[in-house]
């Protein structure tokens, strides 16, 4: 045993926990010390088939997390890819990340010929302790998964994760969200996202349940689960707020993704007694980087432990054990850091004097208008705190004068009514920000926008969405 090596979280959770509830799906529960074997047999069974990167291309699933710590006994590379992905990127990304095999969740998922299929069925319900593997030991710097970036400029590239820079960040996530035995954080997010690789860790170092959903809707599963802990976008809390506010009866600390949170949305969660947090992350640094109270400020918390931040030219630049490995080219890991260190995020943001992280939106979403410069982030923070807005997202649209124009899509809150109109909303923006910043058209949301695009995780795909609304107009960014 070395510094770096160690039994896995999942197998030190088992013999601290043997007995509580690991995983649940429906009527179905896995205790640690269940799931724990079943890990070690699928362990072994890639090992023996000399698998050392494994794509998985399905929705969440109890095998895609057995799956998961399976790589993680093998020493295999965990290589989960969008269900939504069309089968000639799929094919192309197979190939780019030479996997070896790949699992498929789903009959409907189009296969990929030139590549070998594995299954789960090598680990039936009937094994024991006795004809199990026993428990080896694990480096825990080595890579252990890949994400997907979202590929906003050009490629997505292949982020590489160690399982020190997961516990890491659950480590630091437990200092202000804590979770114990018979708490369950509900598998929201798809496990091809870092927010939802971050829930099974979170769940692994404290003894709690991941709980996945099985249901069509959020609301259902809610219903059907009952979890304790959910991560959601302020627009999925808006809508659940107004059609089914009792199925969070069970719900006792919400993490949403950062920004102004609508005063009447918060003041909805605090008469349900939930903790709502606000966050700022991403997948170079493993989720979470800041943390803290959901607010109407739009002030996405502290720094958690483990992280480093700093701002330089207005950009954050981050650094600390959630740092990823780097990204996987075909012949090396690439780290691009600066030269004392720092990740440089592309993020605009300041912290106030108690510490708290403003995030202003991408540098790379920013456009001229008239000679000044505008922020989109900007905009949709102000737009979000009319009472009847429950996500805003503003794009440019050329101009002969301009340059550019900014223009703005909302989705509603569900008991809003019909939207605003455009001399409401004007006279709505004209105290929170300047009057070239104010959108010059509005149009409604697309509709199953969230699937339809791509989007996943705790924001939406900024790009798909822009151009989903353009063809639908017919109109040209």
């Amino acid at each position: 045993m070395t510094a770096s090596t160690a039994l896995s979280p999942l197998q030190q959770a088992a013999d601290r926990w043997p007995d509580a509830c690991a995983l649940r799906w429906g009527d179905t529960r896995l205790s640690y010390r269940e799931l724990a074997l079943k890990a070690r047999h699928i362990g072994a069974a890639l090992k023996q088939a000399g698998i050392k990167r494994l794509g998985v291309i399905g929705r969440n699933s109890p095998e895609q997390v057995l799956l998961y710590w399976g790589c993680v006994e093998a020493g295999s590379l965990f290589c989960p890819l969008s269900w939504r992905f069309p089968k000639a990127q799929l094919e192309k990304l197979a190939g780019r990340l030479e996997l070896d095999a790949i699992y498929y969740g789903d009959p409907q998922i189009p296969r990929l010929g030139a590549i070998d299929e594995f299954s789960v069925t090598a680990c039936p319900n009937t094994h024991t302790e006795t004809d199990t593997p026993e428990p080896g030991l694990i480096d825990w710097q080595a890579p252990v998964n890949l994400v997907l970036t979202s590929g906003s400029s050009g490629e997505p590239k292949a982020a590489l994760h160690s399982l020190a820079n997961y516990m890491a960040s659950a480590t630091g996530s437990a200092s202000l969200i804590p979770l114990k035995p018979g708490d369950s954080w509900l598998l929201s997010l798809p496990l091809f996202h870092i927010g939802g690789l971050a829930i099974l860790h979170r769940c692994v170092l404290e003894g709690a349940c991941v709980a996945i959903p099985t249901e069509r809707t959020l609301s259902d599963s809610l219903a059907q689960l009952k979890p304790t802990h959910v991560s959601l976008v302020a627009a999925q809390l808006s809508e659940l707020l107004g059609q089914a506010p009792e199925r969070l009866s069970s719900v006792k600390a919400l993490l949403l993704g950062g920004g102004a949170m609508p005063v009447s949305l918060l003041e909805s969660v605090k008469a349900l007694g939930i903790a709502a947090f606000s966050s700022y992350g991403m997948t170079e640094m493993s989720s979470q980087i800041t943390t803290g109270p959901a607010n109407s400020e739009g002030a996405s918390g502290t720094l958690l432990p483990g992280r480093q931040l700093r701002i330089e030219d207005g950009e954050i630049q981050v650094r600390g054990d959630t740092l990823f490995l780097g990204y996987l080219t075909p012949n090396s890991i690439e780290r691009p850091l600066t030269i004392d260190g720092w990740f440089a995020t592309r993020d605009k943001g300041h912290l106030d004097a108690d510490g708290r992280l403003f995030v202003a939106g991408r540098l790379d979403n920013m456009f001229v208008c008239g000679g000044e410069n505008l922020q989109p982030e900007e905009v949709e923070a102000a737009l979000c705190r009319h009472p009847a807005i429950a996500e805003a997202l503003v794009f440019a649209l050329a101009d002969a004068r301009f340059g550019n124009l900014p223009h703005a899509m909302l989705r509603l809150r569900q008991d809003s009514g019909t939207m605003p109109s455009q001399a409401e909303l004007d006279a709505f923006l004209a105290s929170h920000i300047a009057r070239f910043k104010r959108p010059r058209r509005y149009f409604a949301w697309p509709e199953n926008a969230w699937h339809e695009t791509g989007s996943s995780g705790l924001k939406p795909n900024r790009k798909a969405l822009i151009q989903a609304l353009l063809a639908r107009e017919g109109l040209k960014g």
